[in-house]
């Protein structure tokens, strides 16, 4: 026969089991990826904004980036490495809201 003794410890280890699991499920929606990187406008055909802004290409599906802008990386219209003339890979860590991706840190792997 069980003891009733030992069941609020038993509770109170399985809430806190409970609460890590779902912050460690909350904070996985957030991953380190390699992506493409350029101008959504000029190299991957995005028209819902005016201008050039920085976007992402994540399995073949572009996002407008927030947390970066086009010219934290330097002149975007240079020929040789400027985002409306070439697509650049990058490692970034975010994740998509609302179509849109959110950066938390953004590394050009081709520097």
């Amino acid at each position: 026969m069980v003891s009733l003794i030992n069941y609020k410890p038993m509770k109170n280890i399985f809430l806190v089991y409970v609460f890590f699991f779902a912050v460690s499920c909350a904070s996985n929606s957030s991953k380190k990826q390699i992506v493409e990187l350029s101008c959504g406008q000029c190299q991957f055909d995005m028209t819902s904004q005016k201008g050039c802004d920085l976007a992402v290409r994540i399995n073949d599906k572009s996002y407008f980036v927030d947390g970066a802008d086009i010219d934290d990386f330097g002149d975007a219209h240079d020929e040789h490495s400027g985002f409306c003339e070439v697509i650049r890979k990058a490692e970034v860590t975010g994740e998509i809201i609302d179509n849109r991706f959110k950066a938390s840190s953004v590394k050009l792997l081709d520097q």
